[in-house]
């Protein structure tokens, strides 16, 4: 896969990720091939840059298969972006429409519980909110079922999970989507957001099932297992259950989106941010599980290894840092005659083993040089 200007973009090439507006509505999804139409489109919206699974429109790759329908994940952000309004407007909840989404998520999930979490979708600024609050539900049930929870306790999760954000609607929207540093001052103000959230999660209660322990959620997703979080610095077992996994599912969709202030970091980046330079921030066996069903490195990211420059083809559950690759180039960039795949779990260097993953600007430059797209050794694995 690759990230490619929209001035780059040709038409056949695949999308791989979906692109949604505010109500939920794709403006494209993944899976499809671009046309001259949805490029002339995409370059209207000023879009940066869009991911596909080839720079080369003759090799038709599918992207990975989502652990939700994209029919499921459209109509959810459609339901909270319109609960989110009628909040915001006179305080009032479909109830029965974010129960429907609710059931709607984990059933999916259950029944696609073999797709590890790959990319997530492209935002535009004033829809990150309503497809944030849906991808960190849709996180956030996957743990729920991995921890086996029962389906009352699911829906309690899932439901706490979409509604997590909810405070936001108090937050100016000039500091939501500030691109610059914030300010002391500002970033307080960003800080309201989870007491905010769950106190008009508490003013729903007399229509809103389990109120008090969605309020919870909103309130605490912003704790940390060592007290260094916010608003109240809890700690360990203090934070609600259902929190600590929605605070797991919260950063690491955030890390992972593009957002005024930042790029969107590969899931491997975030790994490291929240294993390593976190530390203490989340619960470790939640975020060990997490991790175990996120794909590190998914399939089609170029790598550079010990044993050359290779392309991701396979990922297994609970060894998502040793992918199976296929080397196709040597440790100097030049192409080897017989590619060769490599399982590397299996290896003595296994996690020692990728040394690079090869991105943007960077994997353009160097398909350039090679003069084939590394996504070739995807569809001729063997030949």
């Amino acid at each position: 896969m690759i990230r490619l200007p929209v001035k780059k973009l040709k038409p056949g090439m695949i999308v791989a990720q979906s692109i949604y507006n505010k109500r939920g509505g794709s403006y494209l999804v993944k899976g499809n091939p671009l046309t001259p139409e949805y490029i002339a489109r995409l370059s209207k919206m000023e879009l940066p840059a869009v991911t596909v699974t080839s720079s080369d429109p003759r090799f038709q790759l599918p992207p990975p298969e989502d652990i939700v329908q994209e029919r499921t994940r459209i109509h959810a952000i459609e339901t909270v972006y319109n609960a989110f309004q009628t909040i915001e407007k006179d305080g009032s909840l479909d109830v029965a429409a974010i129960q429907s989404v609710t059931d709607n998520l984990v059933l999916d999930i259950i029944e696609r519980r073999n797709n590890l979490v790959q990319l997530t979708d492209i935002r535009l600024h004033d829809t990150y909110t309503f497809a944030h609050s849906v991808n960190v539900a849709i996180l956030s049930a996957m743990l729920g079922v991995l921890n086996g929870f029962n389906q009352k306790d699911l829906q309690l999760l899932t439901m706490g999970a979409m509604l997590h954000d909810m405070g936001k609607i108090d937050t100016p929207s000039e500091i939501l989507n500030k691109p610059g540093r914030l300010t002391e001052m500002e970033f307080d103000t960003i800080k309201q957001h989870p007491a905010n959230g769950a106190l008009r999660i508490m003013e729903l209660q007399d229509k809103l099932p389990w109120a008090s322990t969605l309020a919870s959620i909103a309130a605490e997703h912003h704790e940390h297992i060592n007290g260094k979080g916010y608003p109240r610095g809890l700690k360990g077992g203090q934070i609600n259950r259902f929190a600590r996994l929605v605070a797991i599912a919260d950063v690491y969709d955030a890390l992972t989106s593009v957002r005024p202030y930042k790029k969107a970091y590969p899931p491997s980046v975030a790994h490291n941010i929240m294993v390593r330079l976190n530390r203490g921030q989340f619960d470790p066996n939640a975020l060990e599980t997490f991790f175990n069903n996120v794909a590190l490195y998914p399939v089609g990211t170029v790598l550079k290894t010990v044993y050359g420059y290779a392309i991701v083809s396979d990922i297994e559950f609970g060894r998502t840092s040793t992918p199976t690759i296929v080397v196709f180039a040597n440790l100097e960039g030049k192409l080897i005659k017989k590619p060769l795949t490599i399982n590397l779990s299996n290896t003595e260097e296994k996690n020692d083993a990728i040394q690079l993953v090869i991105l943007d600007n960077e994997l353009r430059h160097f398909i350039h040089e090679l003069n084939i797209d590394p996504s070739y050794y995807l569809l001729n694995q063997g030949k």
